[in-house]
């Protein structure tokens, strides 16, 4: 994108060169915010499995809690019925 070139093409570059270097300055601090909460998220399932529970079923767990209960009805009928299609239990 270039800008038109006038008398002002200066400053409207210099203002949106600025508004880009903030905004990709705002996304690595929120990209390193992200990793730092990955982080810590890491290190309560290591801690939920230090005292005994298995991560794996914490890790399903919480993705089970995001659902909405009628998606979650569906998912374990459906899984229900490939289970019996399949033989298991």
């Amino acid at each position: 994108m270039t800008a038109p070139k006038d008398h002002n093409s200066r400053s409207r570059n210099g203002n949106a060169d600025d508004r880009l270097r903030l905004l990709v300055e705002r996304i690595e601090r929120m990209e390193e915010e992200k990793k730092g909460l990955g982080d810590d998220i890491k290190d309560v399932y290591n801690e939920a499995k230090a005292v005994g529970y298995d991560a794996k079923m914490l890790r399903q767990i919480v993705r089970l809690r995001k659902m909405q209960p009628a998606d979650r009805r569906e998912m374990e009928a459906t899984l229900e019925v490939y289970k019996a299609a399949l033989g298991i239990d």
